[in-house]
């Protein structure tokens, strides 16, 4: 009788492992709380209208055409119940031979109430929607708002240096420059203010000194307003508080400061490391469970080369993901596993129109040359030709008539009653 596997997450990590046990040996159950897979990468795209979501999201079901030992099942998880090797979930009980973990990471807002309350996350696409919508309304306001108003609604602050808060920072100014112009010409958009917040010394610090220097003067240039060194204390819906004791007047707070794992309860306390992520071994096993795993952003492995843990990206959860499905292959069959070990490809960050920057193990180079290599890289990442397809064509049209795609504002439906 096949072993059952129930994988939790339809992201990079729990698609390929979904992907690598394909066949008879298993009776794979794939659940996730939405019916597609997110590529989280281009959130930032969605949410300043450069893409439609429907670019950067892929029906699960459609990906495993064909694979008749693999079902999808659309719920959410509530408990582990690891002794009796099953999981509650909002469609039952569910009871597995092998539990993969793959529930990635959330917005981590460190303590930080009124940002957590009132700051806008970029995490998933319905997230990366509403962003969408809050700016673009907030410039159909600014045409009828009092004058005293209209400063607090044009200007937009993100929090957070990293790769997405430089993204979205680079997308916002694009706006400004191309786009917002044509939709709102009563609208001075030299009263526009972006404000890039990053608590430490530099942007892009995870990258090369050389790729963060050039992301902080592509930065610049797009005249993106960055101060280092400073963190956000308080925001109440219309000024944001510094740590310098500055405000700024704002009605939009974008956060993309830092991530957590999304640990699910019934596991021991002991396996809860740094960042809420959960200990595993070199064969991605929870420490104290034999037949429990975490892979992904959830995941913290320590290596002789990574003894602080991977870094949270694609590339790690994706290949996690390739090694646990050939580990369980090679288990069910009495073969031996074999140890994960990370092999860095790179890393990059796109900082606005022809301006990205690349920091590859052989190579670092930033500019148009980067750009153009960070949207191919991006495009064979997507899943689906029709995806990629629609994504270039949306990028090349953007590039050539300096527009970007419809500015749509679409919000849930909500009937009385219901």
């Amino acid at each position: 009788m096949a072993k059952k596997i129930i994988i939790i997450g339809g992201g990079f990590a729990g698609m390929n492992v979904a992907r690598n046990l394909k066949g008879d040996s298993f009776d794979v159950l794939l659940i996730d709380k939405n019916n597609y897979h997110q590529f989280q990468p281009l959130f930032y795209q969605v949410a300043t209208a450069g893409l439609e979501p429907a670019a950067i999201s892929f029906p699960l079901r459609k990906f495993f055409h064909g694979d008749k030992n693999i079902k999808i099942r659309i719920a959410e998880v509530l408990q582990i119940d690891a002794a009796q090797n099953f999981i509650e979930t909002t469609i039952g009980k569910l009871e597995y031979d092998y539990l993969i973990i793959a529930t990635g990471a959330d917005t981590n807002f460190f303590g930080n109430k009124a940002m957590e309350e009132k700051a806008l996350p970029m995490k998933s696409v319905s997230e990366a929607v509403f962003l969408r919508n809050r700016i673009l309304q907030n410039f159909e306001d600014v045409l009828t708002a009092p004058e005293a108003d209209k400063e607090g609604l044009m200007n937009i602050v993100v929090v957070g240096g990293g790769a997405t808060g430089v993204e979205v920072s680079g997308a916002l100014s694009d706006m400004r420059a191309y786009a917002l112009p044509k939709d709102y010409p009563e609208i001075d958009f030299k009263q526009m203010n972006i404000y890039l917040i990053e608590a430490g010394e530099k942007t892009l610090a995870a990258m090369s000194a050389e790729s963060s220097k050039k992301s902080k003067e592509y930065l610049e240039k797009l005249g993106v307003n960055i101060m280092l060194k400073t963190s956000v204390k308080d925001f109440d819906g219309k000024h944001v508080l510094l740590s310098d004791g500055k405000t700024i007047n704002t009605s939009t707070v974008v956060w993309a400061a830092g991530i957590k794992g999304n640990v699910l309860p019934g596991l021991s306390p002991d396996t809860i490391t740094k960042g809420n992520r959960i200990k595993v071994d070199r064969f991605n096993a929870i420490e104290g469970y034999k037949n429990i795993f975490a892979i992904g952003d959830l995941a913290w492995m320590s290596t002789p080369k990574y003894p602080n843990g991977h870094p949270q990206v694609g590339n790690v959860a994706v290949n996690q993901g390739k090694r646990l499905g050939q580990n369980l292959i090679a288990l069910s069959k009495g073969k031996a596993m074999k140890e994960f070990e990370y092999k860095d490809l790179g890393s990059m960050a796109t900082v606005g129109r022809k301006l990205a920057v690349v920091d590859l193990p052989f190579a670092k180079f930033q500019g148009f040359f980067a750009w153009l290599t960070w949207m191919f890289v991006h495009l064979m990442l997507l899943l689906g030709v029709k995806n990629k397809l629609f994504t270039l064509l949306n990028w090349a049209w953007s590039y050539i008539a300096f527009d970007q795609s419809l500015r749509l504002i679409i919000k849930p439906y909500q009937k009385k009653g219901l």
